[in-house]
């Protein structure tokens, strides 16, 4: 009842945070270089997304009640980890193998001081954490979710990071997908991958943030296969191409013709490289667009982790304004059903008559539903 309960409030407090996320013309064009990664309209969507991550907590999916949700896939090695730093701007785990071996649910949030504060949230316990260390801490839980070898599990973790200049955000890491599994690997390692981004991305409130090199033909990815058998138009997909400075000649036509059905679009990016800060890292990108022979003539609204931060942040807003009428209304009739059926129950019994005339109720119930089947 307590889980009942939790879901009345939290309705509640949904459908009193029903602001407009209509945005201005000026906060809703994208702005390479902008210091800070998040807009100022974070303190409107706040509450709602805020809710919305309540929700989740309290496992809400699995009632069939479905979330709004940035789900970040892309085959492995493609810079998921990376751009994902750059986002949050800490370090994630990054390597040659498997990283992300567990959904990671990323909530990242504008903090007003300059101390952040980061913490892990999994197996019913909060685990404080800082920048220096977040990537061992990781590497640490995941290791306790799905065990020390090279497997994977559907069971989350949570990445809380609260920092100033960060994007209002909760994106979903999922392991990156691979093909030929190696030493440590279960021998059906892609089926275990496709089985849980499919899961993820099914849902029509599922937002896709699809990870491309830009060094391989889109075409090929098989991120954009498993993503084109349920959205087959793009309309919820998101495309980032890392590594632009790789692979530069002929990119503006790869993200112009688009053959693969981006339907929102396209954002390029510069990976960070070796101890740069990502301030450094920004600086660096924002030249390479402005300067290079090539990816200077690639429109400046679709370049850029400022952008991309942007850029999903109002994919984010529109996505809530839309779906969060249906979420109320689910929760309520959910919340309507299960009360239903706990009034059916039998009251408190005292006696051994009373016992017996409910358990005869019962049996009564259950032959006129079994003859209603048969």
């Amino acid at each position: 009842m307590a889980t009942l309960n939790s879901l009345k409030i939290n309705a509640t407090h949904v459908e009193d945070q029903m602001i407009s996320l209509t945005l201005t013309q000026e906060e809703a064009q994208p702005k390479a270089a902008v210091a800070p990664l998040f807009l100022a309209y974070h303190d409107r969507i706040r509450p709602l997304l805020h809710a919305v991550d309540e929700l989740r907590h309290l496992k809400i999916m699995e009632e069939g009640i479905q979330l709004p949700t940035i789900v970040v896939v892309g085959d492995q090695s493609s810079g998921k980890s990376s751009v994902l730093g750059s986002l949050a701007g800490v370090n994630l785990p990054r390597g040659v193998d498997i990283c992300t071996r567990v959904p990671l649910i990323m909530r990242l949030q504008h903090h007003p001081t300059s101390e952040p504060e980061l913490h892990l949230e999994y197996h019913g316990q909060i685990v404080p954490t800082d920048e220096t260390h977040v990537a061992k801490a990781i590497s640490v839980a995941t290791n306790e979710i799905a065990g020390n070898g090279k497997g994977i599990s559907n069971t989350p973790l949570t990445l809380v990071v609260k920092k100033k200049g960060l994007p209002d955000l909760t994106m979903v890491d999922l392991p990156g997908i691979t093909r030929v599994p190696v030493h440590g690997q279960p021998e059906d390692i892609y089926e275990q991958i496709s089985n849980i981004i499919m899961e993820y991305i099914s849902p029509k409130e599922s937002i896709i943030l699809n990870v491309l090199l830009a060094t391989v033909d889109f075409s090929t990815c098989e991120s954009i296969r498993l993503s084109q058998c349920v959205d087959k138009t793009g309309e919820r997909t998101l495309a980032v191409v890392t590594k632009a400075d790789k692979a530069s000649e002929g990119l503006l036509e790869k993200v112009t013709s688009d053959e693969v059905n981006i339907g929102l679009g396209y954002v390029c990016v510069r990976n960070r490289i070796g101890v740069e800060s990502y301030e450094e890292a920004r600086r660096e990108e924002a030249r390479l667009f402005e300067s290079h022979p090539f990816l200077s003539e690639i429109d400046k609204s679709i370049v850029g982790i400022p952008v991309l931060a942007q850029k999903l942040v109002q994919i984010q807003a529109t996505s809530l304004e839309k779906c969060l009428p249906d979420i109320v209304k689910n929760i309520n009739q959910k919340l309507s059903l299960n009360v239903s059926q706990l009034n059916k129950l039998p009251l408190h019994l005292s006696t051994t008559a009373e016992a017996i005339a409910a358990f005869m109720r019962i049996l009564g119930s259950a032959k006129e539903s079994l003859g209603k089947s048969s």
